[in-house]
């Protein structure tokens, strides 16, 4: 797994909606706009709530990796941070999530909660760097 570090953590900050992006298990991609993606504080793990995914939990479901980026338009940094997605709808977290979600706004579902282990991150910023691999 990997951890972000400080900078990476002051950029996801900054952000309000997330794209992001997954794949059926034939490849089929599928991308949506996340409002609720919160890193917990381990920095490797990412929760997302699930209130209204049709396409994106079925790809999930057959294909358990996704993907979002980050971008800070002040300081010009962006990343990219890819990972493995487990599905749980029930038990401690997903309880958690769930008051997170009412809190923000009551009607919300919150039908599950999507763990994100965070596997790999690559910088998106515009430049000679861009693509490469930094966790």
């Amino acid at each position: 797994m990997a951890k972000l570090n400080d900078n990476m953590i002051e950029t996801l900050k900054k952000v309000r909606i997330f794209p992001l992006a997954t794949a059926s298990k034939n490849g089929e991609p599928n991308v949506v706009p996340i409002g609720m993606l919160m890193l917990q504080d381990d920095k490797e793990t990412i929760w997302v709530v699930d209130n209204f995914m049709n396409k994106t939990l079925k790809n999930l479901k057959e294909n358990p990796k996704a993907s979002f980026y980050i971008w800070d338009p002040e300081s010009k940094y962006s990343y990219q941070i890819k990972g493995n997605v487990t599905i749980e709808n029930s038990g401690d977290d997903y309880a958690k999530a769930r008051e997170i979600a009412a809190s923000r706004k009551k009607e919300l579902p919150a039908k599950n909660l999507l763990k994100m282990k965070i596997t790999e991150v690559y910088c998106t910023s515009p430049g000679p760097k861009a693509g490469s691999k930094l966790l």
